[in-house]
């Protein structure tokens, strides 16, 4: 556990020093679960999602997108269910006044201390112990147990504190995890908004729309990216869980009449494990699927997956796919009283889509492909981010920054290449330190005039991954980049 605490803060490290990740409001002493992202990661943030949009939408012909607002009518809400149920098991140390999510408290507990949890006969043989409770303990997962289990399970395995490790708890109880907005200046329900706790629902809500507007036929997919907001308490682990994360959400409608939602729904795990591996390129071995048990899985689901990914502190979720039924439809039909059917061209028949919805933490992605390309070497850290998403595609260095013709020749080579691409020119220190701060922002290519390069208008090309050296002619830099980004 130790050496996967030690990877994760080198990582937290490396992204504040580098300008990925940032705390929120850090002049101001913080603000708990939120972070700002810096140049790098601004620039790594933006190519995963526009990745993302172009492989589910702008290459499929049955998908549209949308963008719907952030802050949305109450009742569509309490439509969704979300009002009443939408909350997490939260638990407080009356010691130090920390406040966590039970399940999570738990959870790590298990996953630390489990030899000891597993020779103990502290819950083994426990009457007040079902079952289903010691199903979950096997399993590491307790997510879905009543608040009466969970307070139960942290009483019976004697769980401190991980703050102050004192063992004072107050009860489980449930939270909800919406954030309720007073609009204008009109008092009580009528100015009562939410920030929106997921961006599934602006899909639902505008499916009408999307049919009327445009020509889609079933089945078809909307897709929305864009910011939702949970006021949840979190376990760290940088942007892994905060109250304000982007999502990439998809609907796909479909007559369950004329399609199997198993076969779809083994369609969509594919799209999904290709994404990750493919484009993304992460590796396979890091990669598992967890099936939903009874318990945890939302009440309107029929089947529900995980695509969890080995992060530092163990396989968590990455990306999730559920099988909604026509549950949202079906609720905002019935309390908006209107038809949110579409007819079937040919025979005329009305139809209340089913969904498949694949829903995913854009901001997941980009801790997981941080992660994912640390490499640390003898001499160097080194993000191998593949090229497609790192920031800068290429530096350019001039080899001395205090003469002015090879400085001249770099701004020249930088001023054609950032046309094409996302390009930074660097002439502070020596070109090793250059090359070294270039790894770990996961730069693919250096570019370095020399004074050779006044003579032959060729440049040498560094390989971040290989540090192999080649070189290549000025006229011919911008093919050969785009032939490499292309390979």
């Amino acid at each position: 556990m130790a050496e996967k605490n030690d990877l994760m803060e080198k990582i937290v490290s490396l992204c504040k020093r580098r300008g990925f990740i940032y705390p929120g409001s850090e002049i101001y002493g913080g603000l708990a679960n939120t972070y700002d992202y810096g140049p790098m990661g601004t620039e790594l943030l933006r190519n995963i999602k526009n990745l993302w949009w172009k492989y589910f939408v702008q290459k499929r012909s049955d998908m549209v997108g949308l963008d719907a607002s952030l802050i949305s009518h109450h009742k569509i809400w309490e439509a969704s269910g979300h009002v009443a149920g939408f909350a997490d098991a939260m638990i407080d140390c009356k010691n130090c006044k920390a406040r966590m999510r039970a399940d999570h408290l738990i959870e790590n507990f298990i996953e630390t201390n489990a030899d000891v949890i597993a020779r103990s006969t502290t819950i083994v043989g426990d009457e007040a112990i079902s079952k289903k409770i010691l199903s979950a303990v096997s399993k590491s997962k307790v997510e879905g147990l009543s608040v009466e289990e969970l307070s139960l399970l942290v009483e019976k395995l004697k769980i401190p504190c991980p703050n102050c490790e004192k063992r004072n708890w107050t009860p489980v109880r449930k939270f909800n995890l919406l954030f309720p907005v007073q609009l204008g200046i009109v008092e009580g329900e009528g100015g009562m908004g939410y920030l929106r706790g997921e961006t599934a629902q602006g899909i639902f809500i505008n499916f009408r729309n999307v049919v009327d507007s445009t020509r889609v036929r079933l089945p078809f997919g909307i897709a929305q990216m864009g910011k939702s907001f949970r006021n949840e308490i979190t376990p760290g682990n940088s942007v892994f869980r905060t109250i304000e994360f982007e999502q990439g959400e998809i609907e796909y409608f479909f007559d369950p009449d004329n399609a199997s939602w198993n076969e779809l729904f083994e369609k969509w795990k594919n799209t999904m494990w290709d994404f990750v591996t493919r484009e993304l390129r992460v590796m396979a071995t890091n990669l598992r699927w967890r099936v939903h048990t009874n318990e945890e899985r939302s009440f309107y689901s029929e089947r529900t997956e995980d695509l969890e990914y080995k992060f530092p502190f163990g396989f968590k979720e990455l990306w999730g796919l559920a099988y909604r039924t026509n549950y949202d439809l079906t609720q905002h039909m019935n309390i908006s009283k209107k038809d949110l059917t579409i007819t079937d061209p040919h025979t005329g028949k009305k139809i209340l889509p089913h969904v498949i919805e694949p829903a995913v933490g854009i901001n997941r992605l980009l801790l997981m492909v941080l992660v994912d390309a640390y490499t640390e070497e003898e001499k160097r850290v080194v993000l191998k981010l593949h090229p497609r998403i790192a920031p800068y595609k290429v530096a350019v260095f001039p080899l001395l920054a205090n003469k002015e013709n090879l400085v001249e020749k770099a701004k020249e080579i930088y001023d054609d290449l950032k046309e094409h691409f996302m390009v930074v020119l660097d002439d502070r220190g020596n070109i090793g330190k250059r090359y070294l701060a270039q790894d770990e922002i996961g730069t693919p290519w250096c570019v370095t005039v020399d004074f050779d390069s006044l003579e032959d208008d060729m440049v040498t090309v560094r390989d971040r991954n290989t540090t192999q050296q080649e070189r290549v002619p000025i006229k011919n830099l911008s093919n050969y980049f785009h032939n490499k980004l292309d390979s």
